[in-house]
């Protein structure tokens, strides 16, 4: 059986938290929660700042695409005597090596 002493456990020393160490955690965890904050507000800008990017660069897609629509729209006639480009016509030789 366990011995029934009623003698306190002492800890040493060394161990037991000493005011001074717990200060400079305790700032440093502040500090790290500022930075935190920090760091959430400047992620959130860079979306927001980057949804106005992605609309701006989604509006400027939609008015070009437009605007090619109605120059197809004028240039209808040309279209018809243009001749098409095939995919065909659009692959490149590779160049044939010179001997010297």
């Amino acid at each position: 059986m366990a011995s029934s002493d009623s003698t306190p456990v002492t800890i040493p020393a060394t161990l037991a938290p000493k005011k001074e160490n717990i200060t400079p955690v305790c700032s440093r965890i502040a500090e790290l929660t500022d930075l935190k904050t920090t760091l959430n507000v400047e992620v959130e800008q860079l979306r927001t700042e980057f949804q106005g990017l992605r609309n701006t660069l989604h509006q400027q897609h939609e008015d070009v695409t437009a605007s090619l629509r109605n120059l197809g729209l004028e240039e209808g006639a040309k279209e018809a005597e243009e001749p098409k480009v095939e995919e065909k016509d659009l692959e490149v030789e590779e160049p044939k090596e010179v001997e010297n």
